[in-house]
């Protein structure tokens, strides 16, 4: 006997109606002055040729250790929060203890992203951010085992509240899943030495956090533009390593999801869009065992510097820009949700790459217009990572690219021309 589920009905029920939403595509997003941050003909310092990508596209950053501190990315804050001699957020908090630590933690969310850098972020052109979370924010699932700092939401809440007014698209990202979903990597929020996430009771913890911020997006005004929520950051890139991602996870994730919605009574067309990871990433088809993909959307994470089969020369990381069509899954809508313009670590100091030298910031200029070019043909955007460091390093900041002059202080004016002849 057929069986349907709450959002199956639902489902049928708006049919005719079904379109996630994306800024530009299916509604407008307008900042606290009416102003469409995807209709790029709002900025009177841009010439539009016919030629170039059309509006509408996302074009972003990533609010790297805001709410997930990586250590090596933020090296000068982690040591000011007394944490600089542990791996992890999970082990700072461990040997703060739990008072203090909330204390340290909510003076770095308070000051590590603000206002300040929202319109900052507006005013270079910007219109997305993409937010790495960790399921602990929703402290009635952690373990009593389990120490990571309390308070984030209200935090979130504010960004998200900055982000809207400013006319911002936002994606929402588990970042850290519970169990980690790699081993040793602070940005699971821990230092785990295996990767604990691919059990069946971690994935129902995933599903209730996912379920969980569901709710306060379609409940809370300040969330009113968010619109994308990615479903686990960066799983193990082997498919005979993430026994029920695909299968159980990715499935009931969406439909958390889904049933969510549905008991709020969110029409078709306010739907969220549930973000895996593409299949280039290597994790697994993420539509393999899917009933419907009505909703869903694609990340993908573009690190040159961590492909062994591209070779470590100029020409050879701008070719492989211009040419690596990384939608070539042909999935829609599809976002490069991180990349960087840093190369390899064992050669990032030497003099043919080191970032100041004049020929090498020319390098580094084409190269980002080479992928930002590339991602806009070939997807519905990108998301840089990050918008902020500690290093010291424009590679790795989208804010330190463009005052070191290798990022334009609008995308729209990045060389067009990057591409050709490569």
């Amino acid at each position: 006997m057929l069986s349907l589920t709450r959002f199956d009905l639902f489902l049928i029920l708006f049919a005719s109606y079904s379109s996630a939403w994306l800024p530009g595509e299916d509604r407008g997003i307008f900042n606290q002055s009416d102003i469409n941050l995807f209709d790029i003909s709002f900025s009177t310092n841009i010439t539009l040729t016919r030629w170039q990508p059309a509006s509408g596209k996302i074009r972003g950053v990533n609010l790297g250790s805001l709410f997930v501190v990586e250590p090596w990315l933020a090296s000068r804050e982690w040591s000011n929060m007394g944490c600089g001699q542990y791996n992890s957020e999970f082990d700072c908090v461990s040997a703060l203890g739990q008072g203090q630590a909330n204390v340290v933690f909510q003076n770095h969310w308070n000051t590590w992203i603000t206002i300040d850098d929202i319109r900052q972020m507006q005013s270079y052109g910007l219109n997305t951010i993409r937010i790495p979370v960790g399921y602990w924010m929703m402290e009635e699932i952690v373990y009593s085992s389990e120490h990571f700092p309390q308070g984030g939401l209200a935090y979130l809440e504010r960004i998200c509240g900055w982000a809207s007014d400013a006319g911002f698209y936002i994606i929402i990202d588990m970042h850290g899943a519970p169990g980690a979903q790699v081993p040793t990597n602070p940005f699971t929020g821990q230092f785990a030495p295996t990767a604990g996430f691919y059990v069946s009771w971690q994935y129902e913890r995933g599903r209730k956090f996912l379920a969980w911020l569901t709710n306060i997006v379609h409940t809370r005004y300040n969330f009113r533009n968010v619109g994308m929520l990615g479903i686990v950051n960066e799983p193990l890139q082997n498919a005979n390593q993430v026994p029920g991602l695909l299968s159980d996870f990715y499935p009931g994730a969406y439909n958390a999801i889904r049933d969510t919605e549905a008991a709020l009574g969110i029409t078709s067309n306010n739907f969220l869009h549930v973000q895996p990871m593409n299949e280039i990433w290597g994790s697994g088809n993420p539509t393999q065992y899917m009933s419907n993909t009505y909703f869903m959307a694609y990340d993908d994470h573009r690190y040159t510097k961590w492909d062994n089969s591209v070779p470590v020369t100029k020409p050879a990381y701008i070719s492989d820009a211009c040419h690596n069509n990384r939608n070539r899954e042909n999935r829609s809508p599809m976002v490069v949700g991180e990349f960087s313009i840093s190369p390899p670590d064992n050669v990032q100091w030497s003099s043919d790459w080191e970032p100041s030298s004049d020929n090498n910031k020319n390098f580094y200029r084409q190269w980002f217009a080479a992928q930002v070019l590339a991602y806009e043909t070939q997807t519905n955007g990108w998301v840089f990572w990050s918008w902020k460091s500690n290093l010291g390093d424009y590679r790795w900041s989208y804010q330190d690219a463009v005052a070191a002059g290798v990022i334009p202080r609008n995308p729209q004016d990045i060389n067009w021309g990057a591409c050709n002849g490569v």
